[in-house]
């Protein structure tokens, strides 16, 4: 294919990095994979059950870890890439003063991070005990612990909150996080399992469903799990003296205001573009789009190229994506790689 194996550096050692960088290896090139954590595999080492078929992501990620053992793979841990530039023919990537490297093309997988809740004040995170994140919620779950109040006790009512810090003007970010509606299904099924006598209530703006299974999903959380819609955004929540919570919102199909006490409030938190964005969009080697994403050469012909020729990108950097999604945009991002350095010979 080629007489020297060109270097690429996949920046981000997610789920779109391991797949793209197991990808290129085994179309023969040098891969060094850098991962500014301890450890490979993103926030999906971090979820209990992935949608909509409650398989386990550690199977997901199991099977991404054992593709890294292949021989033109390097990876490096605990590192964030702070600088790149153009250096002649190549890139160089820095890391502080600790690493530069150089490679022959960069494709950037840093994902996102999720929304910080307790921006939202008037939601309590934070603030009051028993008022849990999604992200928090899926940890819980997946460390088998039991759902509980802070006291202890099993909650009888639980409220889960959609769009936060999505779809919010106030909060900087207008765009869908695409996930959370799937999520908060997910989550309230699976609460319903663990606590059968338990009412379950989703407050949500509309539902944007947009897997092909999705809304049957739906209707098994309505049908079988007891799972309660609501049409209604959360206005605030107060803590009562037993640490229980009332919220108020508005029945938007109904027009009426609405109380309700509850013993938890789940916040579906959305994605927010990686902080490490900032760094490569810094000299000018990437630009931004409007929501703060990496911004793409051609939204429909050239979704994993960026605006600097031989930058590549997959991922939920580009926006939010489902796990499936991520793997198949790596996939396609790893094909224009190779494509790419087979019109340069």
């Amino acid at each position: 294919m080629m007489n020297k194996p060109r270097h690429i550096a996949v920046i981000g050692g997610g789920i779109a990095g391991m797949e793209t960088a197991s990808r290129l290896a085994q179309a023969g090139y040098k891969i060094t994979l850098i991962e500014k954590e301890r450890i490979t595999g993103g926030h999906l080492t971090q979820w209990s059950h992935l949608f909509p078929d409650s398989s386990d992501p550690a199977i997901v990620v199991s099977r991404l870890s054992s593709a890294l053992s292949h021989q033109n793979i390097k990876v490096i841990t605990s590192t964030e890439i702070t600088d790149i530039s153009k250096n002649g023919q190549y890139f160089n990537l820095k890391s502080g003063s600790e690493m530069s490297l150089n490679a022959d093309a960069i494709v950037v997988t840093s994902g996102f991070h999720l929304f910080d809740a307790s921006r939202k004040e008037e939601y309590g995170y934070g603030l009051f005990d028993n008022v849990l994140t999604s992200a928090d919620l899926e940890l819980m779950m997946k460390n088998e612990k039991p759902i509980r109040t802070a006291s202890g006790k099993k909650p009888r009512r639980i409220a889960i909150i959609h769009c936060v810090g999505s779809r919010d003007a106030k909060a900087g970010n207008t765009y869908c996080s695409k996930v959370c509606c799937i999520t908060g299904i997910k989550q309230a099924i699976e609460l319903n399992k663990r606590l059968p006598e338990c009412e379950i209530f989703c407050f949500y703006m509309d539902l944007r469903l947009y897997g092909s299974s999705f809304d049957g999903l739906y209707l098994t959380a309505q049908q079988k799990h007891k799972v309660q819609f609501i049409r209604g955004r959360l206005s605030e929540a107060a803590e009562k003296p037993d640490k229980s919570l009332q919220i108020k919102a508005e029945d938007t199909l109904s027009g009426r205001p609405l109380r309700m006490d509850v013993d938890m409030i789940i916040l579906l938190v959305g994605m927010e573009p990686g902080i490490s964005h900032n760094n490569f969009s810094r000299n000018g080697s990437v630009q931004l789009d409007e929501n703060g994403f990496l911004k793409c050469k051609d939204v429909h012909a050239a979704r994993n190229l960026t605006t600097q020729t031989g930058i590549f990108m997959a991922g939920t950097c580009i926006c939010p994506m489902s796990v499936s999604e991520t793997l198949e945009n790596a996939r396609s991002a790893a094909l224009e790689v190779i494509n790419y350095f087979e019109r340069k010979m």
